[in-house]
């Protein structure tokens, strides 16, 4: 089967089952952090799928969907729309909620 990449109504169900499993401190954090998803560049890897899916910025971090490898990541951004470097997580949105808390206490 042929890799395609992830829709918006695809993502939100995926953004929808992971805020169901946050913690409410979680899920705070992520009302105070999360955007409309849009569509990043990230050069080279996602150029095929018109670029990775952003759903939350902190600062100049942002938490993205990588839907070649089926996960959630962070990455730096130093260009608003660009995503710095490349993210092969596989990790629910949760844990990258938890991440930032983490960040944030430390």
């Amino acid at each position: 089967m042929e890799w395609k990449p992830a829709t918006e109504a695809e993502l939100w169900n995926i953004i929808n089952e992971s805020y169901d499993r946050m913690t409410p401190e979680q899920r705070k954090i992520w009302e105070m952090i999360k955007i409309p998803p849009q569509k990043w560049r990230q050069e080279p890897y996602g150029n095929k799928g018109g670029g990775f899916w952003v759903v939350a910025i902190v600062g100049s971090i942002a938490i993205w969907f990588n839907d070649i490898e089926d996960g959630f990541n962070q990455s730096t951004f130093s260009c608003f729309g660009s995503i710095d470097e490349y993210s092969c997580n596989q990790d629910e949105l949760e844990l990258q909620v938890q991440n930032i808390i983490n960040q944030i206490r430390d």
